[in-house]
């Protein structure tokens, strides 16, 4: 008899695959990313329909083959994809699918990553935070998940921990107001821009999205975390493309 194994996880991506199959990537809580196939999924009456669309959220019951999955169950507890209210939130959930799965990789523990996707889609379909600040909390805590984000606590020429106010992209991090100099106004960083990537950096999951900032505020962030991002990563998200036209 064929073992059979259960995790939770989501459906970050889901083809065709001849004539009535999808082949589905998953970012599971127990073994971060896997490919798994579904059998019938196409048709219509398929158990498999609803549970192999992206985001699909629930668990996946599947037997494990020589580089692949086989799903032989899902239990569906939410799908994020019928609750978005228009277009551009659809495309912000992708997005964050997208950027799983470019971080994603085998044999990891997800449970960080696919916790983070969880809140980041429920906060879309809260409408007290803007979904533009719901796109950078994602980002930058994506970054800090997989060990590569830039230093907003200490100044990285001398480590004082004050007057934090110039991002160099080149050092990865802050520079405090006595080792840059005299710089125009408009190359600063406000205080309440700061502290707000600082608290996306050390907060817990289940308290990134109880903050709004000021649209000006807003602007810094965003800012300083695309500039990051072109720096670092060198993939262009598909779906990112359509949210720069958008915002």
């Amino acid at each position: 008899m064929v073992e059979t194994v259960t995790a939770m996880g989501i459906v970050i991506s889901a083809m065709p695959m001849g004539e009535y199959d999808k082949r589905v990537v998953l970012l599971t809580k127990q073994f971060g990313k896997i490919t798994a196939f579904a059998r019938g999924a196409r048709r219509p009456t398929s158990q498999f329909l609803s549970g192999t669309q992206p985001m699909s959220f629930g668990e996946f019951t599947m037997y494990r083959g020589r580089n692949s999955y086989t799903i032989t169950n899902v239990k569906v507890t939410e799908y994020f994809g019928g609750e978005m209210t228009n277009i551009n939130k659809m495309y912000m959930g992708m997005y964050f699918l997208e950027m799983a799965d470019y971080y994603g990789r085998e044999n990891i523990d997800g449970t960080e990553t696919l916790k983070l996707i969880y809140l980041s889609l429920k906060a879309l379909q809260n409408d007290s935070i803007p979904d533009k600040l719901v796109k950078n909390i994602y980002e930058l805590k994506s970054l800090v998940i997989n060990g590569e984000y830039p230093n907003v606590f200490t100044c990285v020429n001398c480590g004082n921990n004050s007057e934090l106010d110039y991002f160099d992209l080149r050092k990865n991090g802050m520079i405090c107001s006595k080792c840059h100099g005299n710089l125009s106004k408009d190359k600063l960083v406000s205080q309440s821009a700061v502290y707000a990537l600082q608290y996306i950096i050390s907060s817990p999951l289940n308290k990134l999205y109880t903050f709004n900032v000021k649209d000006e505020v807003w602007q810094e962030i965003n800012g300083i975390i695309e500039r990051y991002l072109k720096e670092h990563i060198e993939k262009q998200f598909k779906t990112l493309e359509f949210l720069e036209i958008s915002y």
